[in-house]
């Protein structure tokens, strides 16, 4: 399967998931691992969002791959503006229900493909950078840099390599590149996943010119803030 089928495949499957994407983040349904694992999750999001709050704020943001709307309702409490894209209209929909902020506008678009005719302070994206295949990492990062005013930042969450982070009826994850998902329906699709060491990832940014840092949280995430160099 070449990179675009992958990609047409993973567009599908995200937009299948839309009405039961938040019970991975809520860790419900088949991802439900217990409470002790649910509450390690959520504490280590409410980590990140503490950061999210005091790095990103009062800002023009442009949110790539905003989902359901967990993250873009964060960003809306104390930004000026929000551009949320996604190439899910069904995300979308459940994006604009749960947020509710005249402050946020939205745009159904490829981002592979979509160009922003508009700067932002910050760009924001949340479990997307591990589904951009590795021959186009390069090409994005382009693409982010090219959309930030002078001074602005990339701020990013993602996912660690740890097995229980999936559903329990999916199988192990690796470091292949690809992996295969399951909805609850019983439908099956190939995805891109890619996943990075914190250190790693900065150094590769480095390299194409962007300076900051990559943390993570003590098991299941990874996040970072960085801005091209001048």
């Amino acid at each position: 399967m070449d990179d675009r089928q992958l990609l047409d495949q993973q567009m599908a499957y995200y937009r299948a998931r839309a009405p039961e994407y938040d019970e991975w983040f809520l860790r419900e349904g088949r991802y439900d691992r217990g409470p002790e694992h649910r509450n390690q999750w959520l504490g280590e999001v409410e980590q990140i969002e503490s950061v999210l709050r005091s790095t990103v704020r009062g800002a023009e943001v442009l949110e790539l791959a905003c989902g359901t709307g967990l993250w873009t309702r964060r960003l809306a409490e104390n930004n000026r503006r929000i551009m949320a894209v996604d190439s899910s209209p069904e995300v979308i929909a459940i994006n604009r229900e749960r947020v509710r902020s005249d402050n946020v506008e939205y745009r159904v678009a490829d981002i592979f493909s979509w160009v922003s005719a508009a700067k932002f302070d910050a760009i924001f994206f949340s479990f997307w950078l591990s589904h951009v295949p590795p021959a186009r990492f390069d090409a994005f990062w382009t693409s982010v840099r090219s959309a930030l005013r002078p001074g602005g930042q990339a701020f990013f969450i993602d996912s660690l390599l740890e097995p229980t982070t999936s559903a329990v009826d999916h199988g192990p994850v690796d470091q292949s590149g690809v992996v295969h998902r399951r909805l609850n329906d019983g439908r099956e699709f190939d995805v891109v996943k890619i996943f990075y060491e914190p250190a790693e990832l900065e150094q590769r940014l480095a390299v194409l010119g962007w300076r900051g840092w990559v943390r993570s949280t003590s098991r299941f995430f990874l996040y970072g803030s960085v801005s091209p160099e001048k």
